[in-house]
């Protein structure tokens, strides 16, 4: 379970609707289909992806390429990662102890493979820092 805001999950249940109303019978337990009720590919999210990318004017055209370069879904998982860990900074939380949390949004099993996706920008470095000197300060680290 995944907490979301009520406009995603109202959106969830407007897709799952049209689902059952486009594919009556589902070949497999996935949430998100393809019309003929099978798996998404991830190649073919990845190339949808990048056409709206490039669509909404987050990707560039670029000759002999035909979706461009640009944002990639990933790029979207390390930001998420990111930010959250930020917000836990500002909010005054251990971000060692929420880590399962942000694991757990990202879909991982084992949080290990949640810092991958976090990237060392410098308002996170910032944050970080502050706190290792708090702690450090008060004889702890």
């Amino acid at each position: 379970m995944v907490p979301v805001t009520e406009s995603t999950r109202a959106a969830l249940e407007r897709y799952r609707q049209r689902r059952i109303e486009f594919v009556s019978q589902r070949q497999n337990e996935a949430f998100f289909i393809s019309e003929r009720g099978t798996r998404l590919e991830g190649s073919s999210v990845r190339r949808t992806f990048a056409k709206i990318s490039r669509t909404v004017g987050l990707r560039a055209a670029v000759e002999n390429v035909r979706i461009g370069h640009g944002p990639r879904l990933q790029d979207i998982r390390h930001s998420f990662a990111t930010r959250t860990l930020i917000n836990w900074y500002k909010a005054g939380l251990n971000a060692t102890l929420e880590l399962p949390k942000l694991a757990t949004y990202l879909g991982h099993v084992d949080f290990s493979h949640t810092y991958w996706y976090v990237e060392g920008v410098p308002e996170l470095l910032q944050l970080a820092a502050e706190r290792l000197g708090t702690h450090v300060s008060r004889g702890r680290v």
